[in-house]
């Protein structure tokens, strides 16, 4: 079995174009598992910033039919053409997929870099494939070595301390743009019900804010604000809402985009100036509100240029140990493709054994010296075993487990069966609200 991801992230790609391409998103794994003979498990990790898709092939030759197959699976959802799709995305394979999953874990590959918001995004995106039936064994295991990673890096370095998120910075910058920095006296209405809208909520409350209207359009703002606080809005309170607030923040990623015009209508009579907080991928405000007179615009993008540079040291300690954990990850995933070899190798051993000792029994019965010739004959068996199981851990390390199972199919004559795959436990989720998230 052979991992690899397909990326698209912002650092490459444009926003619009993520976003394009996640259109779809949730139907991808099972769809790609389902014509994709060559893929043998698929999780998506589908963030405002980012589309991510992670595969199991079923063998290294079966890695490029596995791209292909993703590749068709996300044209046919996202409504783009396969060339276009193709393009967009960077191919990891091996070690570099933990690597770079387990750097966005820890939120060094985010826009606010060190941001916490995605270790839960990455957890989520997991049970979401197990819910499904999509995540084979090794990416669990992948994906929960990813959770427990983000989870060092938070401990171990300054990075965790800060708290920074993309909400955070976000209302740094609403902060900056407002005549009065005190949140306390803010109206704000918040689009969105998903666990993005919930981190929003827990910030707005930090900074003393208690005038907080929810609007969904899926019509969970009841549910929604029953458990965090806040006033549920309808489409009928939408309006007013909105024309008396200071604030609106969007992240829901609804297709009911607001428009320039909806904005200008509603603040007619407003006397206040309004900050619109845009975090939603796919826009839920018309980036043409900034054009309206007493109207400031924040996105993703003032959010990532505005985001504040961390420390070297900090930075340096937590790539060593993202580097570290993908190496040993790697490394166990390649010694336990040689376990079945090494089963193999001392199942065919022993039962030459067993067959010798029958010879010796039949000849010379339950004796001293026959028991003395089996303790002999084992003692020398497990000593000739054990150069071959050395020499397996150490082929494994260097990436040439193929050649040991290669040579023991041609020496023995041995065919050596794939492990099997346990189910693994699904990691613990604090909340099963789905995000159109950082």
């Amino acid at each position: 079995m052979v991992l690899l991801s397909l990326i698209a992230t912002h650092s490459d790609v444009d926003l619009e174009t993520v976003a394009r391409l996640s259109a779809g998103a949730p139907k991808v794994p099972s769809s790609l598992l389902e014509n994709g003979p060559a893929v043998a498990g698929a999780v998506v990790l589908a963030t405002c910033n980012r589309f991510e898709v992670y595969c199991e092939a079923r063998s290294e030759a079966d890695v490029e039919a596995a791209r292909s197959a993703a590749i068709a699976e996300i044209s046919r959802h996202s409504g783009l053409d396969e060339d276009l799709v193709s393009r967009s995305f960077i191919t990891n394979t091996g070690q570099d997929v933990a690597k770079h999953l387990f750097a966005v874990g820890a939120g060094l590959d985010s826009a606010v870099v060190g941001e916490r918001e995605i270790a839960g995004q990455v957890r989520r995106a997991l049970i979401e494939a197990q819910d499904k039936g999509t995540a084979s064994g090794t990416l669990t295991r992948l994906f929960q070595t990813a959770s427990r990673t983000a989870k060092d890096v938070g401990a171990l370095t300054a990075l965790g301390k800060r708290g920074l998120s993309i909400v955070s910075v976000a209302l740094e910058l609403a902060t900056d743009l407002s005549a009065d920095a005190d949140w306390r006296k803010k109206s704000v209405v918040v689009f969105g019900t998903g666990a993005y809208a919930g981190a929003t909520m827990a910030l707005l409350k930090e900074r003393g804010c208690t005038d907080i209207s929810v609007y969904s359009s899926s019509g969970r703002a009841e549910s929604f604000t029953a458990s965090r606080g806040g006033t549920a809005l309808d489409r009928e309170s939408l309006g007013d809402a909105v024309a008396r607030a200071d604030v609106v923040i969007g992240c829901s990623g609804s297709e009911n985009q607001v428009s320039a015009e909806d904005i200008r209508r509603v603040r007619a009579e407003s006397p206040q100036p309004l900050v619109i907080i845009d975090l939603a991928l796919t826009h839920d405000f018309d980036p043409a509100v900034r054009e309206l007179d007493g109207v400031d615009l924040i996105t993703l993008e003032s959010v990532r240029l505005a985001a504040p540079a961390e420390q070297a040291e900090s930075l340096q300690q937590a790539n060593r140990i993202v580097t570290d954990a993908a190496q040993a990850f790697s490394e166990a995933q390649l010694s336990r493709e040689l376990d079945s070899a090494i089963v193999a190798l001392r199942r065919h051993t022993l039962g030459v054994l067993d067959k010798e000792l029958e010879k010796v029994r039949a000849q010379h019965g339950c004796t001293g010296a026959a028991e003395e010739v089996e303790f002999a004959m084992r003692r020398m068996v497990k000593a000739l075993l054990h150069v071959p199981a050395v020499r397996a851990r150490e082929l494994a390390a260097s990436g040439q487990q193929e050649d040991y199972i290669r040579g023991l199919e041609a020496i023995y004559g041995l065919t050596v069966d794939q492990p099997r795959e346990k189910a693994a436990d699904k990691p613990n989720d604090d909340s099963t609200d789905t995000a159109q998230s950082a």
